[in-house]
């Protein structure tokens, strides 16, 4: 039985040192296992025009955070080119990052504005962001500069 124990410790550490291993930076939005997006597909958002849940089984690393894809050809895409597919600020919300903080950007409530993925904490966000979104990204891209090195704590707590 102590045997088994020491299997059974040893397993866990392998996979908390793992796990702390995928965890991505703190300019990326993603979970404490280092999943980006929630482990929806970010080329689905421009080749089928909706929010598409990813497959585990076909997945990729990209600065330190692991990305999921609804089919083989989405990761190709992405692989080619993350940069025409990650959404802006880390895939924090937009609105957020314009207003100087670091919110949960929720897959489902995006938009892609000149090419470019956006995401939103919730409906009632989206539809202000909707309202000025020149003037709202032009002020997430200044605060983006100051904000992306830091924790969502931090920011708030700078308040």
């Amino acid at each position: 039985m102590n045997k088994f124990k020491s299997i059974l410790g040893g397993v866990a550490l392998s996979v908390a040192i793992a796990s702390s291993a995928l965890a991505a930076g703190v300019e990326i939005n993603a979970s404490s296992t280092g999943l980006a997006m929630q482990g929806y597909d970010p080329v689905a958002y421009f080749t089928v025009g909706e929010p598409t849940k990813g497959d585990y089984r076909i997945s990729t690393l990209h600065n330190d955070a692991l990305y999921r894809f609804a089919s083989e050809e989405n990761k190709v895409a992405f692989e080619a080119n993350p940069e025409a597919y990650l959404p802006a600020y880390g895939g924090y919300c937009a609105f957020g990052t314009a207003m100087g903080f670091k919110f949960d950007g929720d897959p489902t409530y995006w938009k892609i504005v000149d090419n470019k993925l956006y995401l939103n904490l919730s409906k009632d966000i989206q539809e202000r962001w909707e309202g000025d979104i020149p003037g709202f990204n032009e002020r997430a891209d200044v605060n983006w500069k100051d904000i992306a090195d830091k924790t969502p704590a931090e920011l708030q707590a700078d308040q």
